[in-house]
């Protein structure tokens, strides 16, 4: 090869290779985004894309078809606020430092927040906070707005940095109640609505829930407006849109229940590499952190007990986890329970068997369809099923097969032939609570009132977990069988 010919391709591959060089670096530079969008008080099966016919989410059964849907995704924990710390952590309840009701996170514990915070990720937390002081959760921006708590997101949107990826934490106050009905969603009637099996079908139920299906509606409505403004952005393909909710739906038997109409989320995943179609991987909210922290590519810290199913994003065979815990603390009420989820089965232990196993939404009579349930169950209307809410005496375990029961009615805790399936449940949760420091307070919150009415708030009594510092533990408990 002459001389000239063999600079000449030198050059050529001179200049390829940092052609290619700059293309990787400005790949190594378009980090994806995230949108996290947290509703209030949604169990999956009063949205479209999980079967209900009777609610409009048009917005996001479309963006279902472009996304993985999660059949068998499980929180931590059914109560507002603890939910939500646990899931910024991606530590248990217990493990947090807040895990009852309208209890801050410490600001001694970290969040993931503020690993993408960190890492140069413009942060934006817009809509219910319900966790603690931005400063601490690592935030750039908190803001707030009624009713929806979603009517300030497109400004953020439009006004953040240009220049960084980000992460948004857009979490709406739909749908908690007290309703509160605008032009933003359908409004619906008393005959359009689907009585869920655990509730008594009467005039003050139909129209709570009603209320309760056009603010689900609205969580659609804003869905729909935060995907068409990346797609004007330009930023859509890039960003990871993360549909979910913090408890079940208000009602009775739901919010605040370790059953699936309490402690099953929806979960909806669309971005970057997700292959569309469904999952029955069971995943938990505890994994949120591990996850989107892979999907950055960033360090999941040693404080995350969760793990991430970044996996079953692409391979909906892929499963992070066999096994998933949820717990159960005061919430209004003195409660303490936990709840073990594994193949086909769902085990519930309860501390406090010998009282009433109740919520604000199941027994309060602030609610107008709670007061029609309790005086339906006076009058001899309720079925045998609703009746078991209304009982003091309630069973200490429970065991339901839930792809048999799904609402879980049929106790077989008792059943001869799930005594080998109950013994594994009950070694399971004993390692769950022993390698997580959980612990029955001796001193517990008492009842914010009576049974029917609410009253001031007393002191706080002991937390569980504090016994055994378990704020101070990172174990993750069983996660593989």
């Amino acid at each position: 090869m002459k001389r000239r010919t063999f600079l000449r391709n030198l050059g050529f591959q001179a200049a390829a290779l940092t052609f290619g060089a700059g293309l990787a670096i400005g790949a190594e530079k378009k980090k994806p985004n995230f949108v996290f969008f947290i509703t209030d008080d949604i169990s999956p099966h009063d949205l479209g894309f999980y079967g209900n016919q009777h609610v409009k989410t048009p917005n996001l059964d479309r963006a279902a078809k472009q996304s993985l849907v999660f059949d068998n995704a499980y929180l931590t924990i059914s109560s507002c606020s603890p939910s939500r710390c646990s899931i910024i952590t991606g530590r248990y309840p217990h493990n947090t430092g807040a895990p009852e009701l309208h209890t801050p996170l410490p600001k001694q514990q970290h969040t993931f927040m503020q690993e993408f915070h960190n890492a140069g990720y413009y942060t934006a937390l817009a809509g219910k906070n319900h966790m603690g002081r931005k400063e601490s959760l690592g935030f750039d921006l908190v803001v707030d707005s009624r009713p929806s708590g979603s009517e300030k997101w497109m400004d953020v949107l439009k006004g953040r940095p240009k220049d960084k990826p980000f992460f948004m934490w857009f979490a709406s106050h739909d749908a908690h109640r007290a309703w509160q009905i605008n032009d933003k969603a359908p409004k619906y009637e008393r005959e359009d609505v689907n009585i869920p099996p655990m509730m008594y079908d009467g005039p003050a139920a139909r129209g709570n829930l009603a209320g309760y299906y056009h603010e689900v509606s609205r969580t659609d409505h804003y869905a729909g407006k935060v995907l068409e403004e990346l797609k004007r952005q330009g930023e859509l393909e890039n960003t990871y849109f993360i549909y979910t909710a913090d408890n079940g739906r208000p009602f009775i038997r739901c919010k605040n229940y370790m059953y699936d109409s309490g402690i099953k989320t929806p979960l909806l995943i669309k971005g970057p590499g997700v292959k569309q179609g469904r999952t029955d991987s069971l995943v938990s909210s505890v994994d949120y952190a591990a996850t989107f922290l892979e999907l950055a590519g960033l360090k999941k810290p040693e404080t995350v007990q969760g793990v991430s199913f970044a996996r079953t994003l692409s391979n909906h065979q892929h499963q992070s986890r066999d096994v998933a815990f949820a717990e159960r603390n005061w919430h209004v009420y003195k409660l303490h329970e936990r709840m073990v989820r594994t193949g086909d089965w769902l085990y519930i232990w309860n501390a406090y068997p010998g009282e009433y196993n109740v919520c604000g939404e199941s027994a309060s009579y602030g609610f107008d369809d709670v007061k029609e349930f309790w005086k339906a169950a006076e009058e001899g209307k309720l079925t045998v099923n609703q009746m078991k809410v209304t009982k003091k005496e309630q069973p200490e375990e429970q065991l339901f097969n839930v792809r048999e029961d799904p609402h879980q009615f049929c106790d077989r805790s008792k059943d001869p032939a799930c005594k080998e399936i109950m013994n594994k449940m009950r070694s399971l949760l004993d390692r769950w609570k022993k390698q997580t420091g959980d612990s029955v307070p001796k001193n517990p919150t008492p009842d914010r009132g009576t049974l029917h009415h609410n009253g001031k708030m007393g002191k706080r009594g002991d937390f569980p977990g504090a016994a055994n510092n378990a704020t101070e533990i990172n174990h993750p408990g069983p996660i593989k069988l």
